[in-house]
């Protein structure tokens, strides 16, 4: 029974992770187009967020290889277990896919505000990662564990781009709004994402990877 509970549990664990990594690296694409086009002079800032956004890819393509490994399709999650499309929502009053990033690098004040909203979520991703390396859980399944591994060394370098640019251009720290609806966000997926998820036996598990839809990479991405 408790085999079947944890399995359970790492089973909408990695189904959220899986998401979430695959949605940081969809935005994160608009995201590089829109400051490539405002900003074309800005390459090692462009090329930090390049590096970023492998690394989500990379993550996604670890937690794809888990779910192979098992034998089984992540759950069907959505948006609402997102946490940049519900911090988005929260702090710009859209969804990510109706972030019209050239207005925003058009604006320093509103470009800012999505610095420091990455910045969160990534920093917020790195406490999250320590907490889950710590759990029996996780340290019980080997090869989950050595991505979350992975991704303990990667992410300090993911906040550090929009930290930087934040300080060249007198972008601030997040306010208080802002890390009151990271701190809602995270509450909400671990107090009631999660276990619902886990509770519901009708949840489906997708059909198809959700890497399925994205563009062709653009060439010296």
């Amino acid at each position: 029974m408790l085999q079947l509970l944890r399995r359970r549990y790492l089973d909408v664990l990695g189904s959220i992770y899986i998401y979430n990594e695959h949605r940081g690296y969809s935005s994160i694409d608009r995201v590089i187009a829109a400051v490539k086009d405002r900003w074309p002079e800005e390459a090692a800032f462009i090329a930090e967020l390049q590096k970023h956004r492998r690394d989500e890819h990379k993550h996604y393509m670890l937690f794809r290889r888990w779910f192979e490994h098992r034998g089984v399709m992540p759950l069907q999650v959505d948006r609402t277990c997102g946490h940049i499309d519900r911090l988005i929502r929260l702090t710009f009053g859209c969804h990510v896919d109706d972030l019209d990033h050239a207005e925003v690098t058009g604006d320093s004040a509103k470009f800012a505000k999505l610095c420091r909203v990455i910045m969160l979520t990534e920093q917020r991703g790195m406490r999250t990662v320590e907490t889950l390396l710590q759990s029996p859980a996780i340290v019980g399944d080997r090869r989950l564990s050595k991505i979350f591994k992975v991704i303990e060394v990667d992410e300090p370098s993911h906040w550090a781009p929009y930290e930087g640019w934040l300080d060249r251009n007198r972008g601030g720290r997040p306010t208080w709004a802002e890390r009151a609806a990271d701190s809602l966000v995270h509450a909400t997926l671990l107090l009631v994402k999660l276990p619902a998820l886990f509770l519901n036996p009708w949840v489906r598990r997708r059909s198809a990877w959700p890497d399925r839809s994205d563009p062709a990479p653009a060439v010296g991405a």
